[in-house]
């Protein structure tokens, strides 16, 4: 029995534990960049520094038009584009040569066509091999930055020479579905607020994010690039760059729109593949539990925590269903439980009024936290669990690259 009861303390005690390490650090993170920002240097023509933006696509008509034309609407002044088609079967390339004449005359803009689709993190080195700026941006094909964007990110990245990398705030754009929605959520309340925790708590990221990232081209140089080997190409190079010692940093002013998966299938798809990513980084960097700076070491630390709560999680499912089933009875700690909704409560609020603005969010948003709080988690979970699975059976699965469900 006590061992039921630890385990049911842990699986609803552990999440109040971090939605309170989210909370207050993302609140004291904002008191802090407020007093940073005043201090703040403004890229002038001639301060800023050359940037190349690379855009990896396949398959991807759908998105690629209006990703070039906010590309195009950058205030920016000196910057490249790199359009890479990873050997797709549509129209793609096609595409990117009709826009190259369309922008002649305002974008500088190089087509790299791949003959075979080796992957995300291939078309990337392969974009990297031609660009010639002194920092380096890549996004997805889906992505619409807002026109400061650049600025933000190579700013940060020149307040600092030892951030290797700087990634911008996703928001979501495709709101008409539920899932859609909620996802909207979870980017404002959740992982934006999770972000601003690490970085003002421990002064690193566990990941930056693939749709928006900066690096600073020596830093790059110096991790080789991207890794064609593993799922997840931005978690894994962020931890290669803390093997370099260099840091990376979050700045959530940089504003990029973009898509997500609005079928269910989709979407636990893409978690899965999250989730497999940290997992694979977890297992490639299990010595810095010991020898990393101690903000990593909280990361990984924490990782490893969140994988035993999944596990455990499923397993007191199970046992409550078997309880319920058979012995017609069920005991839960209503307090715990209590306490972990008006924690939640809380931290969506401070989440979406902290992005009201700029992520054009509305009041009634707010009034999908309980079905976030009471399902969408269940997603994640099962997406961990997958992924847990899917390691454990071939943890050296690499493959081709496939345009995810982006709900077009």
């Amino acid at each position: 029995m006590w061992l039921s009861n630890l385990n049911t303390f842990f699986v609803i005690g552990y999440p109040i534990f971090v939605s309170v390490i989210w909370i207050t650090g993302s609140l004291f993170f904002g008191l802090f960049r407020r007093q940073q920002r005043q201090r703040r240097v403004r890229l002038t023509p001639q301060t800023a520094p050359f940037v190349s933006i690379l855009v990896p696509a396949h398959n991807e008509t759908a998105t690629l038009e209006s990703a070039v034309y906010s590309l195009a609407k950058l205030d920016y002044p000196h910057y490249e584009v790199i359009l890479i088609d990873d050997a797709s079967t549509d129209a793609t390339l096609a595409m990117m040569q009709r826009l190259k004449k369309h922008w002649a005359a305002t974008l500088a803009l190089t087509i790299v066509a791949l003959p075979v689709n080796q992957g995300k993190a291939n078309a990337l080195n392969q974009g990297y091999q031609v660009a010639q700026g002194d920092y380096l941006m890549a996004i997805d094909a889906d992505s619409l930055l807002a026109p400061d964007a650049v600025s933000q990110l190579v700013t940060t990245l020149a307040e600092n020479p030892r951030y290797g990398a700087v990634t911008g705030k996703p928001v979501v754009r495709n709101r008409t579905s539920l899932l859609g929605r909620l996802q909207l959520l979870e980017y404002v309340a959740v992982i934006d607020l999770i972000k601003k925790a690490q970085s003002y708590l421990t002064g690193n990221i566990t990941t930056v994010s693939g749709v928006l990232v900066a690096f600073r081209r020596e830093a790059l140089d110096a991790v080789g690039g991207w890794n064609p080997d593993v799922l997840t190409e931005d978690i894994d190079i962020t931890w290669r760059l803390y093997r370099h010692h260099w840091r990376v940093a979050y700045e959530p002013q940089a504003i990029c729109w973009i898509l997500v998966p609005e079928r269910m299938r989709g979407l636990i798809k893409q978690r899965q593949r999250w989730a497999r990513g940290g997992l694979e980084v977890l297992v490639t960097n299990w010595r810095g539990l010991f020898t990393a700076p101690i903000g990593q070491r909280w990361l990984l630390a924490e990782s490893v925590i969140s994988n035993i709560w999944a596990t455990l999680t499923a397993f007191g499912m199970l046992a409550y269903g078997f309880q319920l089933l058979f012995l017609h009875s069920l005991s839960l700690d209503g307090n715990l439980l209590v306490l972990m909704f008006i924690l939640n409560g809380i931290q969506f609020t401070i989440g979406f009024f902290a992005s009201q603005y700029t992520a054009q969010l509305k009041g009634p948003e707010l009034l999908l936290v309980p079905i976030y709080v009471l399902y969408y988690w269940l997603i994640n979970l099962v997406s961990c669990l997958l992924a847990i699975g899917s390691y454990l059976v071939n943890p050296q699965r690499t493959g081709t690259w496939r345009s995810p469900d982006r709900g077009l």
